[in-house]
This record gives C-alpha cells, sequence and structure tokens, in this order.
C-alpha cells in the first residue's frame, strides 16, 4: 500500500487496532453480528442463510441493508419493530462495525463505520491477487477444450472469439480455485482435409508457403476454396444435365451433388487415408505441418496456448474401439449396411451414427475417442467443451454415450455453448472464402489502435518507436478481446472494430486509459518521496464515493465467483468497466496528489493503487494486458 514519508515518521496505527480490524469480511462480521442479535433478543438460533445482506440503494442513507421480513415468525413483531431491534442491537454490540441505522420498512439500512472501510482496503492492498481462491494439489481438476480448428483453413474471427472464451475460462476457472489443464483437438482429419488436399494436387502447381509467400493455414484455406468452387461448378453442369433428362430441379441438384466427380475423388481419397494409403499419408503429413506453422503464429498472437493437443487422426481409432465395446454390451446396434448406431429414443432424442457403413467414423466417434484418452492423461473432475451453440445436441448425445461408456464425468460435462460472431452483412463462411481471417484481424485493430492513439502518445515524454508499437499491440488486442468477451457467451454476436477500438464507453481502451492514469498518478507520487509500505490511516473521514469505490473493490471477489458459477467471463468485463466509472467520478471530484491533508491523500493514493491492481488482475482473467503509458 502507499504512505507517505513525513519527517521520517509513516502513519501507523497500534497493533492492538490492527488486530481488531481483521481481514474478515464486513459482510461476515454482520452476519455474525446479526446472528448472535437474534438469539438474545429472541432466544432462538437461526441458519446463516436467513441473514440476505445488500447494497443499500442509492437514495437511502447506509451501505448495506439487511433484509428483516425472515425473522417476523421468530420476533413476532412488526418488519418495522424488528428492525429497530436488530439495529439498536448492531450499534451497541459491534459500534466498530455499525456505527448507525435508519429503517425504512421492512428494510434496515446500516451505515458501516468509517474504519472498517480502511480496513478493507487495506486487506485489498496487501493481496497480490486479492480475490482469487488458492490452489491446492486437493483442488478440482478442470478440463477446459478450446479452438478445435480444421486444418482445412486458417483461423477467422469465429476460431477467434472461440479462443478468447476459452482462455478467459480457464483463468477464471483457476481464479475460482481449479486445477485446469487446457487443451485442443485438431480436427485433421476427415472429408474436408481430403477437399483441400485434392485441391492443392489438382490446381497447386507444387505451391508451397516458402513459393508463395503465404503462411501455410493461409495456402491450404486458399485450396479449401478452389475445391468449393470447382465442385460447384461440376454440380452445376451436372444438374442442368439431369434436368434436360427430365429430373425435377430438386431431385437433379442433391443427385448431382452426390454424383460429382470432384466429391468423389475426395471421399476416395479419405478411404485410402483411412487404409493407412502411404502417398496420401505423407501429402497430408506435409501440408498438416504447415497449417501447425501458421496456427502457432495466429495463436501467440492472440496469446493463448494449451497444456495438451490431442488430434483426430490419433483420438478415432480409440473411438472405433470404445464404439465396437459399445456394442459388444448392447449400447449400440449394426444396421444391415454395417453401420452403426445408438439408439436414444428412450432418452428423448434420436438414433445417431457412430460409424458408417464403409467403417469410417464421424465427429461422435473422435470425440469418444478423445474423451478416452483424456481420462487416460488426466483425472478429471469435470471437462469443459467449448463450442458453438450449433453443436448443442451433438453434445447432449455425447454426454449420455459417455455415461453409457462408464466416464465419470460424462454424465455431468459442460457444454460452454456460445452464440456466432456475425459481421454487418451476415454470417461467414469459410468455403466461400466470406471469413474475416484472424490474422487479418489482429493486424487491422492493432493498426487502428496505433492511428488513434498517435496523438496521445505524442505526448508521452521518450517514447521510442518500438514503446509505440508495443502499446499499439496492447490496445489493438485489448479492443479485439474486451469487445469479444463483454458480451455474454450465450449471445450471437455483431463484431464492430470501430467501436470496439473507442477510447470512451464500455471498451478495452477505456478500461486500459484509465489504468495507464493511475500508473502515471502514482509515478508522480512517488518521486514526490511517497513509498509502498505501512499501514494506512484509520482516523480519517471517508466521502461517500471513497466508501462506494471501495465498496466495489470488494465485489471483485463476487464478480470471480459469478463468472466461474455461470462459465461467463463477462461478468469480469462488465466489473471491470463499472469500477473504472466509478473510479474516474471519484478522480474528477476529489483532488489526489493535490489534497492538503496528508492522511486523506495516503488513502486516496491507496485506493488508486488498490484500483489499478484491481484492474490489471480483472483484465488479465480475460487475457488482456494493460499498458503502464498510454
Amino acid at each position: 500500500m502507499v504512505v507517505k514519508k513525513i519527517k521520517n515518521r509513516t502513519f501507523a496505527s497500534a497493533k492492538k487496532q490492527k488486530q481488531e480490524l481483521s481481514i474478515m469480511s464486513i459482510e461476515k462480521k454482520i452476519t455474525e453480528a446479526v446472528l448472535a442479535g437474534v438469539e438474545k433478543l429472541y432466544g432462538q438460533t437461526v441458519p446463516e442463510k436467513m441473514v440476505q445482506l445488500q447494497e443499500t440503494r442509492p437514495e437511502f442513507e447506509g451501505n448495506l441493508t439487511l433484509v428483516v421480513f425472515p425473522f417476523l415468525k421468530i420476533s413476532r413483531k412488526k418488519p418495522e419493530d424488528t428492525a429497530q431491534d436488530l439495529g439498536q442491537y448492531l450499534v451497541e454490540a459491534v459500534p466498530e462495525v455499525v456505527s448507525r441505522f435508519s429503517v425504512v420498512k421492512g428494510f434496515l439500512n446500516l451505515v458501516v463505520a468509517p474504519a472498517q472501510w480502511v480496513a478493507m482496503l487495506q486487506d485489498i492492498c496487501q493481496q497480490e491477487k486479492f480475490g482469487f481462491q488458492p490452489i491446492t494439489d486437493k483442488s478440482p481438476l478442470v478440463m477446459i477444450e478450446y479452438s478445435s480448428p480444421n486444418t482445412n483453413k486458417p483461423l477467422h474471427l469465429g476460431h477467434v472469439r472461440n479462443n478468447l472464451l476459452g482462455w478467459a475460462l480457464a483463468n477464471v476457472m483457476e481464479a475460482n480455485g481449479n486445477r485446469v489443464v487446457k487443451t485442443n483437438i485438431v480436427n485433421d482429419r476427415g472429408i474436408h482435409i481430403c477437399k483441400s488436399m485434392l485441391a492443392w494436387l489438382k490446381y497447386g502447381n507444387g505451391e508451397t508457403p516458402e513459393t508463395s509467400g503465404m503462411k501455410g493455414d493461409h495456402l491450404i484455406g486458399k485450396y479449401y476454396v478452389a475445391f468449393d468452387q470447382h465442385y460447384r461448378a461440376e454440380v452445376k453442369q451436372l444438374a442442368a444435365q439431369y434436368t434436360a433428362e427430365g429430373m425435377g430441379e430438386e431431385e437433379a441438384t442433391e443427385k448431382a451433388k452426390q454424383e460429382a466427380p470432384l466429391i468423389k475423388e475426395a471421399h476416395d481419397m479419405l478411404v485410402k487415408w483411412e487404409q493407412n494409403d502411404p502417398e496420401v499419408r505423407a501429402l497430408w503429413s506435409r501440408m498438416n505441418d504447415w497449417v501447425y506453422a501458421g496456427f502457432d503464429e495466429t495463436y501467440k498472437a492472440l496469446g493463448v496456448a494449451f497444456d495438451k493437443i490431442y488430434y483426430e487422426s490419433n483420438t478415432y481409432l480409440e473411438g472405433k474401439d470404445k464404439v465396437e465395446e459399445g456394442l459388444q454390451k448392447g449400447f449400440f446396434y449394426r444396421r444391415p449396411d454395417g453401420s452403426v448406431w445408438a439408439d436414444l429414443t428412450q432418452e428423448g432424442l434420436d438414433e445417431k451414427l457412430l460409424l458408417r457403413s464403409d467403417g469410417t467414423s464421424v465427429y461422435m466417434t473422435q470425440d469418444i475417442g478423445t474423451a478416452k484418452l483424456r481420462f487416460q492423461d488426466f483425472p478429471i473432475d469435470k471437462m469443459i467443451y467449448v463450442v458453438g451453440n450449433e453443436q448443442n445436441y451433438h453434445f447432449q448425445v455425447l454426454s449420455i454415450l459417455l455415461d453409457k461408456l462408464g466416464f465419470k464425468w460424462g454424465k455431468d460435462l459442460v457444454h460452454f455453448s456460445y452464440g456466432m460472431v456475425e459481421l454487418p452483412n451476415g454470417k461467414m463462411k469459410s468455403r466461400e472464402g466470406t471469413v474475416v481471417d484472424a490474422d487479418d484481424l489482429i493486424a487491422a485493430m492493432i493498426g487502428d489502435a496505433r492511428e488513434m492513439s498517435a496523438d496521445k502518445m505524442k505526448k508521452l515524454d521518450g517514447l521510442t518507436e518500438e514503446e509505440a508499437g508495443e502499446i499499439a499491440r496492447i490496445v489493438g488486442l485489448g479492443a479485439l478481446k474486451y469487445f469479444i468477451l463483454k458480451v455474454d457467451a450465450r449471445k450471437n454476436m455483431l463484431f464492430n472494430p470501430e467501436e470496439s477500438i473507442d477510447f470512451n464507453g464500455n471498451t478495452g481502451p477505456f478500461i486500459q486509459y484509465t489504468y495507464a492514469r493511475i500508473r502515471s498518478i502514482l509515478r508522480k507520487a512517488a518521486a514526490e518521496g511517497i513509498t509502498v509500505s505501512g499501514t494506512l490511516p484509520t482516523d480519517v473521514e471517508l466521502a461517500d464515493k471513497e466508501i462506494s469505490l471501495i465498496q466495489h473493490l470488494n465485489g471483485f471477489t463476487a464478480a470471480i465467483r459469478q463468472a466461474g458459477m455461470d462459465y461467463n467471463p463477462s461478468c469480469i468485463a462488465n466489473y471491470c468497466y463499472e469500477l473504472v466509472k466509478e473510479y474516474n467520478q471519484f478522480y474528477h471530484d476529489f483532488s489526489v496528489l493535490k489534497e492538503e491533508d496528508e492522511k486523506k491523500k495516503v488513502l486516496r493514493l491507496a485506493l488508486s493503487e488498490a484500483v489499478s491492481k484491481v484492474i490489471k488482475n480483472g483484465l488479465g482473467l480475460l487475457g488482456i494486458e494493460v499498458p503502464e503509458r498510454m
């Protein structure tokens, strides 16, 4: 914390006073006092859950409000009289916690003693990770799967939302006291991969990332689009032929999609791949290596990583084994054409394909196999899949199948279902090449940040070109990440780059700028001889705005807990925004460095430092960095 040195002494309270102001939360102290009061006044012991405390509404005096209605059967008095009894008891029994009270109908509004707010601020300042729960070897192990890219295209805006949500959720779960394993399943096999491979063979002329100057994932994506373009042309031509032969237009189109030479070749290539054809496998390995190198660059730029990466090419065979096991146990059945199905009609669902008639696997097979390997690798207590809401049904089915197959967490797996990212002109389509590429988006956001903050950075003395570039990177990525993460993940969202980079309103740059402003204040304070050590003065009259800000800081713990319970990182984003708004109003109304009362100055500097720490830690949970200057 911050202490102003004056004439070789510091503001410090006596040891006895420090002991009295324990780090127990104000809410906890009041709750215990209320329980004791109910027992003394009315002769009954009641459970803690009956004590309902909430922030006092702005139009009334007070900091916390006690709802007295739960106690009326015990008191056998009117709500106002019961509130009067309890209020009088609290100010007499714990005057160091509750200084005064007022009664509004069935609500008891409590004014917390100023020293308690100082003690709370002291506690916040002393904890580097205030609001975070400790992690031990016995903490629950949560595995979180996110990203899940296909090796036939580069990452796009939809993947960006997935990766940012997964990374933020992992941080939130850790902050709630869980051990976390971050995993990725790479979809590196299947018909979509064969489409890119086939198109490269037919139209690539040996092009490589080196000869083209393109990132490997971009190069492969180019041929995925090329396949679709040529395939559409074939379908159109065949459909016209079938129509001319007298077939209905819709039937002709469907038949053309099945009979087009390109799609048949792609299916043949997939069968060869599963049969370990050496030429197909060699091409597949070579092209996938190009893609992985490209993915790694994008992940690094986004600031996300993984503890363990699984590959569908390794897990699908494990899935086949588990499906065979399910067949033997009677969980699944085989149809006359050789395909394997799960009948889930008893669970209110339908029948689900697990193996095609030609023996090739489907996504469900892969997910079962991946689950098997993960369960072997880690003693998982909870499994969370970060996957878009178009896969809601898939995970309903997967949960049931994993439970049938004996995975202890299968029944309780969590599908972190998020909405799609849409553009002003509609949805993205990879095969048509109309997606917003992740790399292009990152570069554009950093470029926009550099342009929009140019005037601000000119005012920073001694700022090098390299430092300016780093600030632009932090601000640009902060704008992108915050804009995506502030929205409840369950909702579809419209991405607007211009709105996200604004330095006003509910944006990342607005919060980052407030942090940088506070750090500037603290640097100036240090230059005036203010050091970070010691104990805060308790004999200072706090303004309502200062109390409100401390109370808001204390709410960080609840925001982290709520984000973990709801699997909702947006709780953290919106908490940070509200905290910053509260601080900016405080900074507008009160002097900090120019405050003449030294004790008040110390408290306001400590308050500023605590706000900057919570901003940094809060944005850190979202994977957002903060600049020390801006």
